[in-house]
């Protein structure tokens, strides 16, 4: 855009403006506001004066040669947000609501390498002075339409733009994507940014950062300040949907770094504390200090990355697990813990099932590796009756659902106790002590299809039939009222 065009347009802006503000008030004249119209003129004339001469004060921009203004803007972001903003020449300038340049194709630049491209680039300039350029200032930036590139040497690009100072100016960053990245440039996981504000809070005499989120389709929200002389920085996470919480402090004065984070889920409180330095994070998770319900330990190695997680706990709420909207779920079905960079392995025993009491002495093993999701060598036990061990299992997504294959084997310890229990009639009561299947459950549609099952490594058509589809109900009592009733016609059938 020349510099003539670009006066022209603000000027026709303005023009249209006092056009139709006449246009207005002209429309209402009759005799007598005319007459105190005349005797008001001069009030009137210095107010159209004080007008003009304003809207022309805040035109003077538009005579910039708008490469000097480039320059100029781009000096001054550097300079107030340590920023190396690239900024097209082909600038827009406007005075309403507030003077500010408008810019449809930027980057910023990390050294040599592009760290972000800007669809869409607000700059709002002080009002104090716009006579000269070079005495142009910076109040507010409005970056929107983004795409930040980040890898592992640069994971803290955006929690560094919080040590700038931020007490006469914000920064804004909406709708945009962040995309992490590994070293050999594959995406990790994208977090897109629904509104990221950087500001001062005069109540508290900080810098804060508030960002509302989305990751892996969930929403949520992180506040974040920087504790310069405690060199500390803390972050509170609000994850509503799962009713979650976490408060974080990071120390990032001593080797290996420290913190500790504490978790509220559900009105459950738990604490981590962890050690980390560019070669792993290591973490100690638990609920109380003295005699806690639930102590786990982990640790994530960087290069090579692998990671473990052990745990012990007195209950388990496989929830997480299994539940359609769980963010474990969720997360699986994003496939992003599909990549083959992944190498990880969890190992929890838990002397109870969150209510469920009838199921004891769970170990629950499950292992990311090669880009595949297992549960192989997972075991539970179900009262004193049977013992239940997973195997050949696989984890997936088909068709956008989330889908488990596995083999099942069943060790019954006290067959007549399992009768007794399902209530079945004494005639039907055979021995048995091995049954196995194969089986794939839906997540989604909480439908489990069995196949090859054998009891006592024998097959039987009809019990294929009649137990190939089991479907769940909705709660716990229609479950184990359903099941009875499953089995039972199976056992049934398969006594003849």
């Amino acid at each position: 855009m020349s510099k003539s065009n670009f006066f022209v347009k603000n000027f026709y802006k303005f023009n249209k403006f006092i056009n139709s503000l006449l246009e207005k008030n002209l429309n209402k004249l009759n005799f007598n506001n005319l007459r105190n119209l005349t005797k008001n003129n001069k009030i009137i004339l210095t107010f159209v004066a004080f007008v003009v001469l304003f809207i022309s004060y805040l035109l003077i921009p538009t005579f910039y040669k708008q490469s000097e203004v480039s320059v100029k803007l781009q000096n001054e972001l550097n300079d107030k947000f340590k920023l190396n903003f690239k900024i097209s020449e082909n600038l827009d300038y406007n005075f309403f609501p507030l003077p500010h340049f408008k810019i449809s194709q930027a980057s910023i630049l990390n050294g040599d390498n592009k760290i972000s491209e800007i669809k869409k680039l607000k700059i709002f300039i002080s009002l104090e002075n716009l006579f000269s350029l070079k005495s142009i200032k910076i109040n507010d930036v409005i970056i929107s339409d983004a795409n930040f590139n980040l890898k592992k040497k640069n994971y803290d690009f955006l929690i560094k733009i919080l040590d700038n100072n931020f007490l006469e100016r914000s920064l804004v960053i909406k709708n945009s994507n962040v995309f992490f990245r590994s070293n050999e440039n594959e995406v990790l996981f994208i977090n897109k940014i629904l509104e990221l504000n950087y500001r001062y809070d005069t109540n508290e005499l900080k810098n804060i950062a508030y960002s509302k989120n989305e990751i892996f389709n969930l929403p949520y929200t992180i506040e974040l300040f920087h504790n310069v002389n405690r060199k500390e920085y803390f972050s509170k996470l609000n994850l509503s949907l799962a009713k979650l919480q976490i408060e974080n402090v990071f120390k990032y004065d001593e080797n290996p770094k420290t913190g500790t984070s504490q978790i509220i889920l559900n009105k459950n409180k738990s604490i981590i504390n962890f050690k980390t330095n560019k070669n792993f994070f290591k973490f100690n998770f638990f609920d109380k200090l003295e005699d806690p319900k639930f102590t786990y330990i982990g640790m994530l190695n960087f290069n090579p990355f692998f990671s473990s997680f052990t745990g012990n706990t007195n209950s388990l709420n496989l929830n997480y697990f299994f539940e359609t909207n769980s963010i474990i779920v969720q997360l699986l079905k994003t496939e992003i813990l599909n990549s083959k960079n992944i190498d990880f392995k969890l190992n929890i025993n838990a002397n109870n099932i969150h209510n469920n009491s009838n199921f004891k002495k769970l170990i629950l093993n499950t292992k990311i590796q090669d880009g595949l999701i297992d549960f192989d060598n997972t075991n539970f036990k179900w009262k004193n009756i049977a013992e239940f061990n997973l195997n050949e299992s696989l984890i997936y997504v088909n068709e956008g659902e989330l889908v488990l294959d596995g083999k099942l084997k069943i060790k019954i310890k006290n067959y007549n106790e399992l009768y007794k229990f399902l209530l079945t009639p004494k005639n039907y009561r055979n021995k048995i002590e091995d049954v196995e299947f194969n089986f794939t459950y839906n997540f989604d549609k909480k439908i489990a299809n069995l196949k090859d099952i054998k009891v006592d490594d024998k097959f039987d058509q009809n019990l294929n039939l009649i137990l190939n589809d089991v479907i769940l109900k909705s709660d716990n009592l229609q479950n184990k009222i359903y099941f009875k009733n499953l089995l039972n016609k199976a056992i049934k059938s398969y006594a003849g």
